[in-house]
């Protein structure tokens, strides 16, 4: 069983089994966890932040509550990897960034909470695209994170550091953030599931924002059970975050109950919205997917989604106008990095930490956004990407009144080289039509591996559903799981 945690086999779900029936400790999961870490990190660059002081003092307090028969919950002694832009109390959370660098939180994020809670232990803060702005994990301030399933190539992002960590072993699990795919995204480069839940299933209490009405928090898993337990465990109620909404959430041995059963459900086949982009055996996967979900009792249609230009219009829009918001408090007065370059007045000293602490892609985000909330422009670009939405919003109504779930590609193709991104930011932002929907109307939506693009990259497809229908995903997920698309 020890053999199994170090060669990456071991889910998260059997070793807090394994850890709760006494065949393991908890510190066995963390000794092979950081022995892989001193291997590879140098390599693919994970994380940011290692908290191993403070995992194994937790791994004490949870082994002794685990011995005495009070085991928190079926992940007890499992490590976790948390997303470098959700607040860890006492340990640095710096979203990637020269302007937080040095930040360390005074409080733990609700889902930080959580996890300790249930006994799972914090092994550190991974890498990410700067303040969650990136599909590639290559703009962090403090360096690029490698794909470690073909290193010529990222990631993903912006969790990119979270995905990367769960498939080359350094991690059991990981919690990312979800802002028009960033969860999906990399778990899809990594052969991974990524859960963007349903928009206020998962508090956002400790999130660092970058796009309010669109950030969710979600897992990155080995596996859809594992991706269940968490996704059970996050999505509590939290009477102190208002977007938080207080519908009950389906237990996790409900979504086990589900897994694989889509006999009868109506399943949408997605046409490629990325004008014939799609790489071939992307598509053949998707395919052979529709094949087997067929051939278990699923009725599936092929369909085009209804305006799919505007909805990545609308969503970079809204998602720009409200990052240039949010980031607008880290101006070097009461948030963020301050120059130490002399100033002449107030708005200098600005100007100068702002231009010292944020990266490009940041800068060019916070211009959008400011561009199309301005008095000139509001009511051309902002107000109507709001008409936009609330239109689609409709439509998706009409849309999963016929069909259970939506079936399509997470990506068109292979994840970007290393640079690639940084070359050509555009052509990221299009890739985003196929996960950002989910994201724009609320929707939850999940990566699943299947079949493979090369040699050492897998292919991936996106189910999303309407809010607060997990467990359709999960029914769905199951039934994919394992199949190699051959």
């Amino acid at each position: 069983m020890v053999d199994l945690i170090g060669d990456g086999s071991l889910s998260a779900t059997r070793l807090g089994e394994a850890i709760g029936r006494g065949e393991l400790k908890v510190t066995d999961a963390l000794e092979a966890c950081f022995a892989k870490i001193e291997e590879k990190e140098k390599d693919l660059g994970c994380f940011i932040t290692l908290n191993k002081e403070g995992a194994f003092l937790q791994a004490e307090k949870v082994q002794h509550m685990i011995d005495a028969g009070r085991a928190p919950s079926p992940l007890a002694g499992v490590p976790v990897a948390v997303k470098d832009n959700i607040c860890t109390k006492g340990i640095r959370t710096t979203c990637g960034s020269k302007m937080l660098a040095d930040y360390i939180p005074p409080y733990d994020a609700f889902v930080v909470e959580q996890l300790k809670n249930a006994g799972c232990i914090l092994i550190g803060k991974t890498n990410m695209d700067e303040f969650a702005m990136g599909s590639a994990t290559e703009t962090s301030f403090f360096g690029s994170c490698k794909n470690p399933l073909d290193p010529e190539y990222t990631p993903g992002g912006s969790s990119g550091g979270s995905a990367a960590a769960v498939a080359a072993g350094e991690a059991f699990a990981a919690i990312g953030s979800d802002t028009g795919g960033s969860v999906r995204q990399p778990a899809a480069c990594c052969g991974l599931y990524g859960l963007k839940p349903t928009y206020g299933s998962v508090s956002r209490r400790g999130l660092i924002a970058y796009a309010s009405s669109m950030d969710q928090i979600g897992p990155i898993t080995r596996d859809p059970e594992d991706c269940a337990a968490l996704f059970s465990l996050l999505s509590m109620r939290d009477p102190e975050d208002a977007t938080c909404h207080g519908q009950m959430r389906p237990s996790y041995k409900q979504l086990l109950s589900v897994m694989g059963r889509v006999k009868g459900m109506r399943i949408a086949i997605l046409r490629d919205p990325s004008d014939g982009k799609a790489a071939k055996n992307a598509l053949e996967n998707l395919s052979k997917a529709r094949q087997l979900l067929s051939d278990l009792g699923a009725e599936t249609e092929e369909i085009k989604l209804p305006e799919p230009e505007n909805a990545v219009s609308a969503y970079y829009t809204i998602a720009l106008a409200q990052a240039a918001s949010n980031l607008a408090r880290y101006d070097g007065v009461a948030y963020g990095h301050r120059t130490k370059e002399p100033c002449s007045g107030l708005k200098e000293m600005i100007r100068k930490s702002r231009t010292e602490g944020f990266g490009e892609e940041v800068k060019r985000r916070i211009m959008l956004g400011n561009f199309v909330l301005s008095a000139e422009h509001y009511d051309a670009y902002y107000r109507k990407a709001l008409q936009v939405r609330e239109g689609l919003v409709k439509r998706y109504e009409q849309l999963f009144s016929r069909y259970d779930v939506i079936l399509s590609l997470t990506m068109p193709a292979l994840p970007p080289k290393l640079s690639e991104s940084l070359r050509d930011p555009v052509s990221l932002y299009r890739d985003d039509s196929y996960t950002c929907i989910a994201n724009l109307l609320g929707l939850c939506s999940m990566a699943v591996p299947f079949g493979s693009l090369t040699e050492k990259l897998p292919g991936s497809l996106l189910l999303t559903a309407n809010r607060f229908a997990e467990e359709k995903l999960f029914a769905a997920a199951g039934a994919l799981a394992g199949h190699t698309g051959e």
